[in-house]
């Protein structure tokens, strides 16, 4: 359910991109895209592992999916940085962010509503793809944030000198946030591999 309600969300933020030249529109279309791979990853693993596998086929499918989901965050922090970097130097204000600003919105409360459904799932037993999955709808949840934060600047004050901070700024905090998230997954992979 999870990708399939996440998977409109690259073609929606394209169509947001054609509408906009914010930096932070550009580099959320570029992360919608890399997280929906990573999601399908997600969900490809979880049902080849309830097939009839021993415990090491299990553990390879769960650290390619810790692996892929590091990926992605790692992926979409470094374009965010370039894009937020750039635009800082050649910001030009315009454009329609509001299908951007809405989509941002509907996101935040879809990955909150499932980072809350996994929580609920690993108090109950955890299982290293839904701890993946939990942490993965927690940074989704704050880069939504941060995107409804930017776009909201964008579309209140767009000529106004901060919104060029705001929209640079923000998908360039976003970007270190999702590297950070990434190299963490990477580093707790390392200590449960030894």
């Amino acid at each position: 359910m999870s990708w399939l309600l996440s998977a409109p969300g690259p073609i929606v933020t394209a169509v947001a991109v054609a509408m906009s030249s914010s930096a932070t529109q550009i580099a959320d279309a570029i992360r919608r895209t890399v997280e929906l791979a990573a999601l399908v990853t997600g969900w490809w693993v979880f049902r080849k592992r309830k097939g009839a596998l021993t415990q090491e086929e299990r553990s390879r499918l769960e650290r390619r999916s810790e692996l892929s989901v590091a990926i992605a965050m790692a992926c979409s922090g470094a374009a965010m940085l370039g894009i937020g970097a750039y635009r800082f130097f050649s910001y030009d204000p315009g454009g329609n962010v509001l299908v951007g600003l809405t989509v941002a919105v509907l996101g935040a409360g879809v990955n909150a509503g499932f980072w809350l459904r996994y929580s609920r799932l690993q108090r109950h037993a955890f299982d290293p793809v839904l701890a993946v999955q939990q942490r993965l709808y927690r940074a989704k949840t704050f880069v939504d944030l941060c995107v409804t934060t930017a776009l909201l600047t964008v579309a209140l004050i767009p000529w106004h000198p901060v919104t060029k901070y705001v929209d640079s700024m923000g998908s360039m905090v976003v970007a270190f946030y999702l590297i950070q998230q990434a190299l963490t997954f990477r580093r707790s992979r390392g200590t449960r591999g030894r």
